[in-house]
């Protein structure tokens, strides 16, 4: 598993779900459903505000690149579980888990960027009306979403460059089903004090002052609507944006979880499992469930299709 004449590690054993036993196809099974409910459900979301004139507006072009986020998470950590599930551990080389790991981060903080984004469009379409279709434009669209992806893709990369620089000198055993940050570093026989300092000064910028912008969007959007004065006009308003609040809600629960609970175990598994598997599945469900404009453009998409199949 080592290269034993450089005494460096070049593969990496992934342990994952260990003593699942009888339990072990059942779990295979349950995730292997996970997955294809959670790609399809993105898919279909895609497809729907893409094909639907009535969703061709900011808001749903936001909820298009989050769906295409959620399924760069969901391809970059759940078929590799599978196969740790599967035959109870992995072994891959060092540089593939250095892979699964930059596109893990680029797809978590990109998610984490976009949710800003998209509390600002909010903002701006429940606080600024008036002005909101000359603020939130075609142009601010693609130059934020641009913005973010390189913004990810770079910043991200450079925080590799940096793990790459370290000696990996063993064990080569990460006690998780994905090669995630701390367990990487573990492995490491060099200081790496300066490494997770940079971590924590990429984490302002890229977690901590999202969050803030989140907090303050919402803040004057709640002011906002307790100012309407009829019931009837308060619900439909929040109703704009309670799919948004619930998405950020399970994002930031999940990262606030992992750093309240101990980070040991199965208590790490288990809130990795949630942020990696669940919360992609999940997001696509909450806004076609509770949004009456997806769910009404998807039953107009479903009348085309048996027409289309026909002239065809």
């Amino acid at each position: 598993m080592q290269n034993n004449n450089s005494n460096t590690v070049t593969k990496i054993l992934l342990l994952g779900f260990q003593n699942l036993h009888s339990f072990k196809i059942f779990f295979f099974l349950l995730l292997l459903l996970i997955f294809c409910v959670t790609i399809c459900g993105n898919l279909l979301i895609i497809v729907v505000v893409s094909y639907s004139r009535s969703l061709h507006s900011p808001m749903y072009f936001f909820l298009t690149q989050l769906s295409f986020s959620d399924i760069l998470l969901s391809t970059t950590i759940v078929p590799n579980m599978l196969h740790v599930v599967l035959y109870e551990g992995r072994s891959l080389p060092f540089i593939d888990c250095l892979i699964q790991f930059y596109f893990f981060s680029v797809s978590e903080t990109l998610e984490c960027l976009l949710l800003t984004v998209m509390s600002y469009d909010r903002y701006q379409a429940i606080c600024n009306p008036l002005h909101y279709s000359s603020v939130i434009d075609l142009t601010f669209c693609l130059k934020a979403v641009l913005l973010c992806w390189v913004m990810m893709l770079s910043v991200t990369l450079t925080l590799i460059v940096t793990i790459s620089q370290l000696r990996f000198c063993g064990p080569n055993i990460i006690d998780h089903f994905f090669c995630d940050l701390d367990p990487i570093l573990e492995l490491s026989c060099s200081d790496t004090f300066y490494m997770k300092l940079e971590d924590m000064i990429l984490a302002a910028p890229f977690v901590i002052c999202p969050f803030m912008v989140i907090m303050v969007s919402y803040i004057y959007i709640i002011f906002t609507i307790l100012k309407i004065p009829s019931t009837t006009g308060r619900q439909k308003t929040f109703s704009t944006c309670s799919s948004h609040l619930a998405v950020v809600s399970l994002y930031y629960g999940s990262i606030i979880c992992i750093y309240l609970f101990p980070n040991k175990g199965n208590v790490k598994k288990i809130l990795a499992l949630f942020y990696t598997v669940v919360t992609p599945l999940l997001n696509p469900m909450i806004y076609s469930l509770s949004n009456r404009e997806i769910k009404q453009a998807f039953k107009k998409l479903k009348s085309k299709i048996p027409s289309a199949c026909q002239t065809s």
